[in-house]
C-alpha cells in the first residue's frame, strides 16, 4: 500500500512537471505571436508606403513612356518641317528614344531610394563591356554615325561602291540597303562603307551623256557631224541650256572614234542613252555610213605548176 502511494506520488509530480513545461512553451510561443503581431504592425505603415511608392512609380513609368512617345513624334514632325534627312532623322530619333529611356529609370530608381550614382554606374560598365564584345558592330555604327552626318550619299541616290551599284533604299545605323537595277538587295556594313571609293551618280541634278561611234576612215566627219548634231536636236530629253559636243576622239586601227555628248536630267540618262544610240544606228543605215568591225580577209593563191618529163 505504500509503494501504492509513492507511486501515485511520483506519477503526480511527473504530470505536475509535464504541464509546467507545456505551459511555458505555450507561453513562449504565445509571447512570439505577439511580438510578431506588434512587429507587423509597426511595419504596416511602411508596408502601405513602399506599396504606394512601387505604385506611384509604375504611374510614373507609364506616363513617362507616353510623354516619351509624344516628345518623340513632336521632333519627328520638327525635322520633318526643316526638311532633314530621313536617315538622319532616324538617327536622332533613335539616340533620343533610348537616352529618355535610360534617363526615366534612373529617376524613378532615384524615387524608389535606391542609389543612383550606383546605377549609373552599372549602366556604364555593362556599356563598356557590350562594347568591347561588340566591337566589330561599333565601327559599323562609326561609320553610320559618319554617313548620316557627312551624308555622302541620301536615301534615293544611285551610288557605286564597294564593288556593287544601287539605289539606296535604307540608311541604318550599322547597314546601308541598295536596291540594284535587277531588284536585288545588297546590304553593305557601314564601317566599309564609310572607307570606300563612293561614286554618287545622281548627286547633280543634270547628268553628260557620253557615246562613242565608229566610222570608216574615208567616211566625210562633218557630214558625220551634222547628222549626230541633228540627232540631238531632235531628241526632247536633250537639254538646250547645255553644250553638244562632237569631235574626233581618237584613230583606230580600222576606224575613226566619235565622240557624242550631250546632257540631260538625271531621271531621263538612261532612256537618252539608249535612245541615242538606237538613233545613230538608224541614221547611219539610212545615210550609207558604215560602222566598221574587225574582220580579217584571207586571200588564198593556189599555183599549179606542171611538171614535164626532163629527159
Amino acid at each position: 500500500m505504500v509503494l501504492s502511494m509513492l507511486l501515485t506520488e511520483d506519477t503526480t509530480e511527473m504530470a505536475d512537471e509535464t504541464m509546467r513545461q507545456i505551459s511555458k512553451e505555450v507561453d513562449k510561443v504565445s509571447d512570439s505571436a505577439a511580438n510578431m503581431i506588434d512587429w507587423v504592425k509597426d511595419q504596416i505603415p511602411h508596408i502601405v508606403t513602399y506599396v504606394i511608392m512601387i505604385a506611384l512609380a509604375l504611374l510614373f513609368f507609364f506616363v513617362g513612356k507616353k510623354l516619351i512617345k509624344f516628345l518623340v513624334k513632336l521632333l519627328r514632325r520638327s525635322f520633318t518641317r526643316t526638311n532633314m534627312d530621313e536617315g538622319v532623322q532616324r538617327f536622332l530619333l533613335s539616340i533620343i528614344n533610348i537616352a529618355l529611356h535610360i534617363i526615366l529609370v534612373i529617376i524613378i530608381a532615384g524615387f524608389l531610394g535606391l542609389e543612383t550614382t550606383s546605377l549609373a554606374a552599372l549602366i556604364g560598365s555593362a556599356g563598356l563591356a557590350i562594347g568591347l564584345s561588340l566591337q566589330g558592330s561599333l565601327s559599323n555604327f562609326a561609320g553610320g554615325v559618319l554617313i548620316l552626318i557627312l551624308k555622302p550619299f541620301i536615301i534615293g541616290d544611285y551610288i557605286v561602291a564597294e564593288g556593287t551599284e544601287g539605289i539606296v533604299n535604307h540608311i541604318d545605323i550599322f547597314y546601308t540597303r541598295l536596291l540594284t537595277a535587277d531588284n536585288k538587295l545588297v546590304v553593305i556594313p557601314n564601317g566599309k562603307l564609310s572607307n570606300a571609293v563612293i561614286t554618287n551618280v545622281t548627286n547633280e541634278p543634270v547628268r553628260r551623256v557620253d557615246l562613242t561611234v565608229g566610222i570608216e576612215y574615208a567616211q566625210d566627219f562633218d557630214r558625220v557631224k551634222r547628222i549626230m548634231s541633228e540627232i540631238a536636236q531632235k531628241d526632247e530629253m536633250v537639254l538646250r541650256d547645255k553644250p553638244v559636243e562632237i569631235y574626233i576622239d581618237s584613230f583606230a586601227s580600222s576606224s575613226v572614234t566619235i565622240g557624242f555628248r550631250v546632257w540631260t536630267e538625271k531621271d531621263n540618262y538612261w532612256t537618252v542613252k539608249w535612245n541615242m544610240q538606237e538613233t545613230i544606228k538608224k541614221e547611219f543605215d539610212k545615210n550609207n555610213i558604215a560602222i566598221p568591225f574587225d574582220q580579217l580577209d584571207v586571200n588564198v593563191h593556189s599555183d599549179i605548176v606542171n611538171i614535164n618529163n626532163l629527159n
